[in-house]
């Protein structure tokens, strides 16, 4: 009689547990759009958030709380100005369901790390928005990125070209005033940081470098990955992956990568990953390796075995990585001759690498993004990398238990609470 007390007690204890259960990826957030709409996929459900059919043209950007979500459409009135095709930044409050335009031509909205306050360009001005008001922060800039304390930016001014050759691009370090209503000055708390070399080398490659962008910090802060690009005809077939400390003494040109070419770092150690290699896809699905550099000492491992070439990558862990991988082969504007990519885990150190994802015939598997608070990996199964319509799949970090997750979606990204985060 005790002991059926005591299992029923037991069971007593642990049925609120089962009775809270949910599926583990109804606690990521994802903004998504679909056939000119803004929507979002939370609890499990998806919601049509916008009402009018609009262009979205940036990946839509979550605030660091998951309250807020920014997005740039294309205006649908004449803006006076350089720009062709003006864009608005508006933004929406996933508990108001309210939404609220930021300004009526912006582009490139960056959420701060550690506050709700938005970056973002109108022309060459950096700006930066509270949610009631903006303000602007500096001029002639190009590309910029947060500081992780969110009290500063690394900025970029672009190569100029004069009657004597171009100028060099120049990296700069652009403070925040506590108070942004005091702010008087758009020079004050600007600091150069680095002037690039008007022309980088890499073993038997150089380019000429016109532009810096997509600057990613390291793990603990002391490093800075981004893309030196020359003219943008020549940047869709040769750019280059560099690193630079955080305080502008040391500067390496690490690899050489094309258009699409992007860095990332592993979770918790200085490892940086990037597809190395030249040329542009329709000259052929080849030289397209999965490296990693260790830093401070700089070295790097190239993960790609022989014949095989690779279109994307996430890292899973500090010493593993999901790759979207094909056989090499030749371009062929037939989209039923080109081939179709599967997903690779690679474990570093460990000469086995398994394939993970096996698409039916005539869809390939690309853009692998490792979700860690869920211990889940997502990508897009496309029929064609042209086509308009894609799905989103998820899985576990093995690929089983593979499913669809989101039908029809182009743009997106996902919000993650920290405090959630798993190990792998």
């Amino acid at each position: 009689m005790k002991k059926q007390v005591s299992l029923l007690l037991i069971f007593l204890i642990i049925l609120p547990v089962f009775a809270q259960a949910k599926p583990i990826e109804e606690t990521i957030r994802v903004a998504f759009i679909r056939d000119g709409y803004l929507w979002l996929k939370m609890n499990g459900e998806e919601k049509k958030i916008t009402h009018v059919g609009s262009k979205y043209t940036y990946q839509p950007q979550w605030s660091h709380d998951g309250k807020w979500v920014a997005y740039q459409v294309e205006s649908k009135k004449e803006v006076s100005g350089e720009s062709e095709n003006p864009t608005e930044l508006w933004v929406y409050n996933v508990e108001t369901k309210k939404h609220k335009r930021i300004a009526i031509e912006g582009y490139n909205p960056q959420w701060s790390p550690v506050e709700n306050l938005l970056a973002f360009k109108i022309g060459g001005v950096l700006n930066i928005s509270n949610l009631d008001r903006f303000y602007n922060i500096a001029l002639g800039v190009g590309d910029f990125g947060w500081y992780p304390d969110g009290r500063s930016f690394i900025a970029a001014s672009g190569a100029s070209l004069r009657p004597d050759g171009w100028t060099n691009p120049v990296l700069f370090k652009i403070g925040l005033e506590r108070n942004l209503d005091a702010s008087t000055s758009l020079t004050k708390n600007v600091t150069k940081l680095f002037t690039i070399p008007s022309e980088l080398k890499k073993g038997n490659v150089s380019l000429l470098a016109i532009d810096a962008t997509r600057f990613l910090f390291s793990p603990d802060g002391k490093w800075i990955s981004f893309i030196v690009s020359p003219t943008a005809s020549w940047s869709m077939d040769s750019d280059f992956v560099c690193i630079i400390s955080s305080d502008g003494q040391h500067f390496e040109v690490i690899d050489e990568t094309n258009g699409e070419g992007v860095a990332k770092w592993a979770p918790h150690l200085n490892r940086l990953g990037y597809i190395a290699g030249g040329g542009r896809i329709v000259f052929g699905f080849k030289n397209k390796n999965m490296k990693v550099t260790e830093l401070p000492a700089f070295t790097s491992i190239n993960l790609t075995p022989k014949y095989f070439a690779e279109l994307g990558f996430t890292w899973k862990a500090d010493h593993s990585l999901i790759v979207s991988r094909v056989k090499e082969t030749e371009w062929s504007n037939d989209p039923k001759k080109r081939p179709d990519p599967s997903l690779f885990l690679i474990k570093i150190g460990n000469q086995q690498q398994a394939k993970i994802t096996n698409p039916p015939r005539d869809f390939g598997d690309y853009n692998p993004s490792y979700l860690s608070s869920i211990n889940k990996i997502t990508w897009l199964r496309i029929k064609d990398v042209a086509e308009i319509k894609r799905d989103l799949w998820i899985a576990d970090t093995d690929g089983k238990n593979a499913k669809l997750w989101i039908k029809n979606i182009r743009e997106y990204n996902f919000f993650e609470d920290s405090s959630n985060k798993k190990s792998p």
